[in-house]
């Protein structure tokens, strides 16, 4: 198994537990708002300071009792639901922040934007600038929330299916929250249910 969650998170009176097994290379967690898609992703992403339990990446500890590797130091790359861009950064800057972004603006479709500032670009622009800076930081786990909420249809399935072709060509590995199915379908994705306060496979 890639990836080995057996983690509980407090909030408030209630616990969400999160007990998880895979390897497959694009795992989705779907479920109603509030069941705790994005605090498992923080939790993967080490910015989750309530949790509790274990985490093994590729036999890496991420977590483990008291043993929490920092985030900075885990190789992931983070998109949250309500991404953020530099807003003093142009798009290409954005970009190359993360590292090299290669040819990351082309396969976004955002290479005609590479200009502009954030302030002058719709959600689903900066969306997209969000997912490459992440990629160009060459992660070798990818945590994405809800990301292609503002795209509409025929984009948000062109740029699923060439993402998971990156992915699968690198060995990055995709960990993503959403509710639509069509783009689970559209990413290959082997799909977690939450239910019950916990995670069982679809």
């Amino acid at each position: 198994m890639r990836l080995q969650v057996d983690v509980s998170v407090a909030l408030g009176a209630s616990r969400l537990r999160f007990v998880l097994g895979t390897a497959a290379p694009v795992v989705a967690v779907s479920g109603p708002s509030g069941s705790g898609k994005s605090t498992l992703l923080r939790v993967l992403a080490g910015v989750e300071t309530r949790a509790s339990g274990r985490v093994l990446f590729d036999g890496d500890v991420f977590l483990d009792g008291a043993l929490r590797t920092p985030a900075h130091t885990r190789r992931v790359g983070w998109v949250p639901q309500d991404p953020t861009v530099f807003p003093h950064k142009s798009v290409r800057d954005n970009l190359a922040w993360g590292g090299d972004p290669g040819d990351a603006a082309e396969w976004l479709e955002i290479a005609h934007l590479t200009h502009r500032m954030p302030v002058n670009l719709s959600g689903g622009e900066r969306q997209r600038v969000a997912i490459g800076r992440a990629w160009a930081s060459r992660p070798r786990l990818l945590l994405l929330d809800e990301p292609f909420s503002a795209l509409d249809r025929p984009l948000r399935e062109r740029i699923g299916r060439e993402l998971a072709r990156r992915a699968a060509a690198t060995g990055l590995m995709i960990v993503l929250s959403s509710h639509d199915e069509a783009d689970l379908r559209v990413l290959g994705a082997e799909t977690w249910l939450f239910r019950d306060g916990g995670l069982v496979p679809a």
